[in-house]
């Protein structure tokens, strides 16, 4: 397969979608939308009739279900080392005060502290190193 049509890390199109191209969903969407009363209507008749797929529509949109990672939660005891803080995470899921999602949600959060708090520190130190040798290697 020499001089392939594919190079591998070249894109096969380099300028991307061209500025203003439409959507296919959103074309669609404008085709359904003169229809939109009448098709809603024709759910809920179909809904009280009994077909289940139009029924789980309809409840679907009147009550979306809830995403618990859209919603802020409260934590007591989320203090001190962030060791502390997980303990606390751990204990509150322990306990049911919060889900396991939110459980995962919150000790994600403190991973991404950590890391942050990690390099913070090594660039201190970097710093600090260099600053004492300026800039040249210290010999033992």
């Amino acid at each position: 397969m020499s001089g392939g049509q594919f190079r591998k890390g070249q894109s096969g199109n380099p300028a991307g979608k061209p500025k203003g191209a439409r959507d296919k969903r959103t074309a669609l969407r404008e085709l359904l939308q003169p229809h939109a009363a009448d098709l809603v209507k024709k759910a809920v008749e179909l809904a009280l009739a009994g077909d289940t797929t139009a029924l789980r529509i309809c409840i679907d949109r009147c009550i979306p279900a809830i995403k618990s990672k859209d919603q802020p939660i409260s934590l007591q005891g989320l203090s001190g080392s962030l060791a502390e803080q997980g303990e606390a995470v751990m204990a509150a899921m322990a306990a049911g005060e919060i889900t396991p999602d939110e459980a995962t949600a919150v000790m994600q959060v403190l991973t991404a502290q950590m890391r942050i708090v990690e390099v913070d520190d090594l660039v201190k130190r970097i710093e600090a190193l260099e600053g004492n040798g300026n800039g040249k290697q210290q010999q033992s």
